[in-house]
């Protein structure tokens, strides 16, 4: 990546700290709140790719691009997410050896409570997430 051209101020080496700080502290929220329903944060991410994807079909290719993970490692996640039975595969239509992957009523009742917690912290931090951006941009 190539500089923008000036140095940073002191102002923004403690915004661009201070907004990493904040992702960070999202992330662990995030990641509690997984726990809390028996997930893993990368289960929660793949429920939630799953259900993001709206009417688009979703393959653990697409799973794993998403997740910036091999298809091993996201085929792994699906097996365990299968197992807890919030995650079914049925055949692909065009490719009949292509798994397509959909959420159980279970998942979706989970990821529904769990994003709702994730998008009331979201509002809650927007505002000082604006300033930090304002500062660094």
């Amino acid at each position: 990546m190539m500089p923008s051209g000036h140095e940073l101020s002191d102002a923004e080496y403690a915004a661009l700290a201070d907004f990493r700080r904040t992702l960070r502290q999202f992330q662990a929220f995030s990641e509690e709140r997984a726990a809390d329903f028996g997930l893993t944060p990368q289960q929660h991410q793949v429920l939630l790719t799953i259900r993001g994807a709206a009417s688009r079909p979703v393959s653990i290719g697409y799973v794993a691009e998403r997740l910036f993970v091999k298809p091993h490692s996201a085929s792994g996640l699906i097996v365990r997410l299968e197992t807890l039975g919030l995650i079914a595969r049925r055949p692909s239509p065009q490719d009949g050896r292509q798994a397509l992957l959909e959420l159980t009523p279970k998942a979706r009742e989970i990821l529904e409570r769990l994003s709702a917690v994730h998008r009331d912290e979201i509002v809650r931090m927007r505002p000082m997430l604006k300033q930090l951006l304002d500062t660094i941009a």
